[in-house]
């Protein structure tokens, strides 16, 4: 699942993991994400997952998933432009997985960082 805001980023991340075989469930924001992983139907893999965003930010998604009992265990690679070390600590102290800073890092290198949560779904 990818969750932003910016429908630039939003394509580059569905082209490139669409290309690597990845199905993709996108939310261009955190409450349309959360309306999403209301259906018990919705269980992703992993999660890309922006900060700054309408409505409802990553951090929230990032509590509502880690507190379900069903969605705590999906991997959340927050994926976003702050860099500043409290927001990566409390990120990190909410249970992402990862840090990414979208400007540290290529698609490419993004797809790596996948690859690690999501070995078996390692398609390529």
């Amino acid at each position: 699942m990818i969750v932003e805001d910016d429908s630039f980023v939003m394509d580059i991340y569905q082209t490139k993991l669409s290309q690597e075989g990845y199905d993709i469930v996108s939310a261009n924001n955190g409450m349309e994400a959360l309306k999403k992983l209301e259906d018990t139907q919705c269980n992703p893999d992993l999660m890309l997952l922006d900060i700054v965003m309408p409505y409802v930010d990553g951090l929230e998604v990032l509590k509502k998933i880690k507190a379900s009992e069903r969605l705590k265990n999906i991997p959340v690679i927050l994926l976003t432009n702050l860099s500043q070390k409290e927001e990566v600590g409390q990120g990190l102290s909410l249970g992402a997985s990862d840090y990414l800073i979208k400007s540290h890092f290529t698609p490419s290198e993004v797809l790596e960082k996948i690859k690690i949560y999501l070995p078996e779904k390692n398609l390529s």
